[in-house]
């Protein structure tokens, strides 16, 4: 295969969402970038890469290692001042991959250390962000990039520049490109704060046309047999997109945003109750990057439509359990009020006259676009961004922060023995499953594993990991594989006392192996937080299931946040049960607890053994990433005995697995089984209704020693 070879953009089947997301960007970067959502092996990534061959070619200041436009350089461009004569070179629009793996250092840069040690200067070596300057920053499976990392890259594609303080390092260079990710939802999502930074968002999935699927596996493989002459034939088409990007760019500064499209933006941002105001901006930018690339000098209600349709998705969602997606009757519904409104007269006046501007609804029930088709570039009809109802208003979504369970009243009468009791008696004969909602989701209590880990970063644990704060150094291989980030100080410290019996000649210093200090850096990580829900009848009480299902869910967005992965496993019956294997994705987990039944007796010992067999095969895949148990239950024990159970908190104690037990148990007198349990795992007991409290006396940060 050619190592220059391409595919070409045209040549992408379908995808007309995604397309179009693209090329807005490409028309105007300042739209924010484009988060490409979907399942794997659907051409995401085909499509990135196609698009930076679109982009038109620039000048650069030659030798310049950030690119600086010699019509405008960098006045702080660490390799100027640049002078206003300066010899431009050509290049390509560069395409930039971040790598899942990649460090702080090789994001932002960092200090020449060949230099600083042979020849005592303080120079910066830039990172990637300085070489997609005035290109295009792609970053595959974002959702798998560290927090700090991501943080970084969209504080400085939103302010166009890279400021880098660290190891007597000072620098600020411009870092203005176009930022396009792509991740697979089914393992982990972004944090809501973090979607919002990326300017539009597109939901692609794998087309179930057989049809269009024959059209994608042909051209696939014609490509791949010959891929210059595959490129070959669709170069007319790529040339005339190049030109068109071209063309739009050059009318971008003409295009007007009428009042009465501003008004439809505004209205269509307040339809779906998005936080602040930046989907206002991006929703803006977007209408009038989509105006300029239909040839047209003015926006309207079309082009509001379908940048609302790619702008909007990501940042209503309040939580992962939200549902993505717009729904197009409500869409259709603010775009045809915004242009009725008179904005000469109060707008409750039924009787008032429409807008004077005349781009109100017919443009937005009509017309398509004025450039008729262009190779299917245009998502005017039918792109997964838009598509799917508005979630249900009882689906779980998230409670304000501090809200407690609904959990058993202490002052009433025995709930258990009357309410419960009746509950029990009927869940446990013939036909006894029963389902009932989710209560409201609060932010719990912070459990973490005890101890200092090492795996995956995340936000729960202590943890040795590539990235926080440096807590000291070590010599390389005390009980570690390889050489990790070098510690220049302690390296430096090291070997400075032995430079005179070394013979030091000049200003460099004379290094030998020895003199080597890696960096300890602490942070956090995540953890396997596995989830054991009591699902018999003795939980079938309406409002305790409620209750416990509101917990779990506010446990599982808690796990969400902080980057763990989550497991479900509930027993009931006979048996316990994996509902649902480890996964990134909390999303999944959610869903089956919203459908989980109620029913029938309580083998606590079988879903304790499921769960320790769960445990056992994640720790032969995965032995860094450390164990969180929630076990859900009232410690009841009516199939296989509390013995058996208490046997079986015991071993999995044993085996170094942190355990919480939420004791569900309620009612003026209680049995302490939940706390019995806690004991022999040798973890902590937790009250149901205690998991929202803020603080607790004794409390460190959310957690409690076992008694």
């Amino acid at each position: 295969m050619s190592a220059t070879a391409r595919y070409p953009f045209s040549a992408v089947v379908g995808m007309d969402d995604l397309k179009l997301a693209l090329l807005v960007n490409a028309v105007s970067p300042a739209v924010g970038g484009v988060l490409v959502r979907g399942e794997k092996g659907t051409a995401k990534s085909t499509a990135v890469r196609a698009l930076a061959a679109l982009l038109p070619g620039q000048q650069a200041v030659a030798g310049c290692r950030f690119g600086c436009d010699p019509d405008a350089p960098d006045p702080e461009c660490p390799d100027g001042p640049h002078p206003s004569g300066a010899v431009p070179e050509d290049r390509p629009a560069r395409l930039v991959e971040l790598p899942v793996g990649a460090s702080e250092d090789r994001l932002v840069g960092s200090l020449d250390i060949e230099r600083a040690l042979t020849e005592g200067v303080t120079a910066f070596e830039p990172g990637l962000l300085a070489a997609a300057h005035r290109g295009v920053l792609y970053v595959d499976e974002v959702n798998l990039l560290h927090d700090h990392l991501v943080d970084l890259m969209l504080d400085a594609a939103a302010m166009g520049t890279c400021h880098v303080e660290r190891e007597g390092v000072s620098v600020r260079h411009a870092a203005r490109f176009l930022l396009v990710g792509t991740m697979n939802p089914e393992e982990g999502e972004l944090r809501p704060q973090l979607l919002d930074r990326f300017g539009l968002t597109v939901e692609v999935a794998a087309t179930r046309d057989p049809a269009e699927r024959a059209e994608v596996v042909r051209r696939r493989l014609a490509f791949e047999t010959d891929p210059d002459g595959f490129a070959a034939g669709f170069q007319h088409e790529e040339e005339e997109l190049a030109e068109r990007i071209r063309a739009a760019r050059k009318r971008l500064p003409g295009v007007v945003l009428t009042d009465a499209a501003l008004r439809q933006v505004t209205a269509v941002c307040a339809a779906f109750e998005v936080d602040g105001l930046r989907a206002d901006i991006v929703t803006a930018r977007a209408a009038m990057a989509l105006a300029a690339w239909r040839d047209r000098t003015e926006v309207t209600a079309d082009d509001v439509r379908d940048a609302a349709r790619l702008s909007l998705p990501h940042r209503r969602r309040r939580d992962p359990f939200d549902a993505p997606g717009l729904d197009d009757d409500k869409l259709s519904e603010a775009l045809q009020e915004a242009g009725e409104q008179d904005p000469k007269g109060p707008e409750d006046d039924p009787d008032g006259p429409g807008s004077p501007d005349g781009d109100g609804g017919s443009d937005a029930d009509g017309g398509g676009d004025a450039d008729g088709g262009d190779g299917g570039s245009d998502a005017d009809g039918g792109g997964d961004a838009g598509q799917g109802p508005a979630p249900d208003a009882d689906s779980g979504g998230p409670a304000q922060e501090g809200d407690a369970p609904p959990g058993p009243s202490p002052g009433r009468p025995d709930d258990r023995s009357s309410e419960e009791g009746e509950s029990e008696r009927k869940a446990s004969g013939a036909g006894g499953e029963q389902a009932s909602e989710a209560g409201e989701t609060f932010r719990p209590r912070l459990f973490s594993v005890k101890g200092i880990g090492a795996g995956a970063p995340g936000r729960r644990s202590r943890a040795e990991t590539p990235f926080g704060r440096a807590s000291g150094s070590r010599t390389p291989g005390d009980g570690h594989k390889g050489m990790g980030p070098l510690h220049l100080t302690a390296t430096l410290r090291a070997a400075a006392p032995h430079q005179r019996v070394r013979g030091r000649m000049g200003p460099g210093l004379v290094l030998h192996r020895g003199d080597l200090r890696e960096a300890v850096r602490e942070g956090r990580e995540g953890n396997l937080v596995l989830f054991c829900v009591d699902a018999s009848g003795s939980m079938a009480a309406r409002q305790r299931m409620r209750a416990v299902k509101g917990a779990v869910l506010s446990l599982l967005l808690d796990a969400y946040q902080r980057r763990d992965k989550v497991g479900l496993v509930t027993f009931r019956g006979r048996e316990g049960r994996v509902e649902l294997p480890p996964t990134s994705s909390v999303e999944a987990g959610a869903r089956r607890l919203r459908e989980l039944r109620t029913g029938g007796r309580t083998p606590l010992a079988a879903g304790l053994l499921r769960a320790a067999d769960v445990l056992r095969v994640e720790r032969l895949r995965d032995a860094r990433r450390r164990p969180l148990l929630v076990l859900v239950t009232d410690g009841r024990a009516t199939h296989g005995g509390l013995d058996q159970a208490l046997r079986a908190a015991a071993w999995i104690g044993a085996q170094d697995v942190r355990t919480v037990v939420v004791d569900c148990e309620s009612g003026p007198v209680r049995l302490g089984l939940a706390e019995r349990l806690a004991a022999q795992a040798g973890g902590e007991a937790v009250r149901l209704e205690e998991l929202g409290a803020e603080a607790l006396t004794g409390l460190v940060r959310g957690t409690r020693r076992a008694a």
